[in-house]
């Protein structure tokens, strides 16, 4: 049977399944594909619409394809939810034989009597390259430790060789004034010096003052029999140093082992990790904020729809046409505000997934304005009355026009939703040689002081905000949007006067 696509009858559905950022398949009991989104392609490298009618089979490596069909025949006889590539090294293949590592989310719908199978596909490859990497880099150190220790313990000439070939540092003997007895290192290579030049010079001296003081007081605690391991930071460079004392049994130390290892890398991906790890974090509090929302925030737009379709028919059949008119705006301004919150995370997650690039170009901005002013109208309350002015001497602004459109929709519409009806919302643009300054005013409910701090974080509303319908994300959109064309934003606000938020873009008219 011919399954119909869901999509072609509701925008919103298609909005979502044409921006998520995994391939999503949907196969039937014979393992054909019947529906695929665009990223779907992109994984795979075909073109748009060329995945449908293949067998899934396509799109694994060829050595499993054989095997893979009696998977997929048991998994229609008992389907259940379930991962597949989690802990392991899962691949798929493109259509040029080409493969990649992914994670797969299995699941099964029923329609219509017949058994489906949809599959969610990550792209992991670059994950899991860097776990490799990880896993061999640390393979690879510590049997390099563990064979100098036991050479260093067994000959000094091994000793020497080793430590000059200790990667990024060095290892140092020194004696209770802390000069140099012994020094080797692919370091020391790399600066230009010779181990030969340092003997009999003093360690402390090569540091920074205001480093000095730290590393002195730690490495003469080591000739006590303590055991000194730390790290410090220099100019942009991280260090980790090591230092146990070195004597025979019932011998005072004269002597400590100083191990300098040079770590600026290590740390610099472990902030790459950390700061990836905190935008996951972010874009699944996100998702389950997005959840959330919508179980709440969908329900009663979607609900008025539905009563006043069901009320329109009624009225049409009566042949009462002058009481639909109220209904078909109910059911405008349900829509809007759909589409309002569907826009706000859609922004959102192209933002934090930078797949929103920056298209300067020229463009006329008088009409700009004026359109932006007939869309807006379009959407404003019983009575609002949008008033625009430009000062300018050339209309011709080079910048972004996609942003400026976004960011200026954000404020018109937060102006529009937080005034009463019958009020006037002012559009005041000036144009000068190296800026565009636009100002938004309007004579709404206006922001509380205590919350003017708060303002622009993301999902934060303010506390007389509450019971009217919002994401709490316009704001913090509009900030992310001005950051892109190196702009800023300030704004005034007094509670039941009104506000007027105000942003400066640089140009080149």
């Amino acid at each position: 049977m011919k399954l119909t696509n869901p999509l072609a009858a509701d925008p919103i559905y298609r909005i979502l399944f044409e921006s998520i950022a995994e391939g999503y398949i949907l196969v039937n009991k014979s393992g054909e594909i019947i529906l695929a989104n665009p990223r779907t392609c992109e994984l795979f490298g075909y073109n748009e619409g060329d995945v449908i009618g293949l067998k899934v089979e396509d799109l694994i490596p060829q050595a499993i394809r054989s095997r893979h069909v009696g998977l997929r025949t048991d998994f229609h006889q008992s389907p259940k939810k379930r991962s597949m590539g989690a802990g392991m090294n899962l691949k798929a293949c493109r259509k040029d034989g080409t493969e990649f590592y992914v994670e797969i989310s299995l699941n099964h719908i029923s329609l219509s009597g017949e058994t489906y199978i949809s599959a969610l596909i990550t792209d992991v490859s670059a994950r899991v390259e860097q776990e490799q990497e990880i896993r061999e880099l640390n393979s690879d150190l510590e049997e390099k430790v563990k064979k100098r220790t036991k050479e260093v313990r067994e000959s000094q000439e091994l000793y020497s060789a080793i430590a000059r070939n200790f990667p990024n540092g060095t290892i140092n003997v020194f004696d209770r004034k802390l000069n140099y007895v012994f020094v080797e290192g692919k370091e020391l290579f790399q600066m230009g010096i010779s181990s030969e030049k340092l003997i009999g010079t003093n360690y402390l001296e090569r540091l920074s003052e205001e480093i000095r003081p730290k590393i002195k007081d730690a490495l003469l605690r080591v000739f006590t029999g303590g055991i000194e391991d730390f790290e410090i930071a220099y100019r942009d460079q991280y260090y980790r140093i090591n230092a146990v004392p070195l004597s025979y049994e019932g011998e005072e130390i004269n002597q400590i082992l100083v191990v300098e290892k040079n770590i600026t890398t290590q740390i610099q991906f472990l902030a790459q990790q950390e700061a990836a790890l905190e935008k996951e974090r972010n874009l699944n509090e996100m998702k389950s904020r997005f959840v959330s929302m919508a179980s709440h925030e969908f329900r009663t737009p979607l609900s008025t729809i539905l009563s006043s379709t069901s009320l329109i028919e009624k009225y049409i059949e009566r042949d009462m046409y002058d009481k639909t008119t109220k209904h078909t705006e109910r059911i405008k301004n349900s829509v809007h505000g759909l589409t309002e919150i569907l826009n706000d995370f859609l922004s959102v997650d192209k933002l934090e997934t930078q797949i929103t690039p920056v298209k300067i170009q020229e463009f006329d901005y008088l009409q700009f304005s004026i359109d932006i002013v007939e869309e807006m109208t379009a959407i404003s309350k019983k009575g609002q009355v949008l008033e625009r002015s430009l000062s300018a001497n050339n209309n011709l602004v080079l910048s972004d026009q996609g942003i400026i459109k976004n960011i200026l929709y954000n404020l018109i519409s937060n102006a529009i939703k937080y005034s009463p009806e019958h009020s006037s919302i002012h559009y005041k643009t000036t144009i000068t040689t190296t800026a565009l300054k636009i100002s938004i005013e309007d004579h709404g409910i206006g922001i509380p002081k205590e919350d003017h701090d708060q303002l622009f974080k993301r999902f934060f509303r303010a506390k007389n905000a509450t019971n009217i319908k919002g994401t709490g994300l316009g704001l913090n959109i509009v900030l992310k949007y001005l950051e892109m064309l190196n702009g800023s934003m300030n704004f005034e606000s007094e509670e039941d006067k009104g506000s007027t938020f105000t942003i400066t873009i640089p140009i080149n008219c």
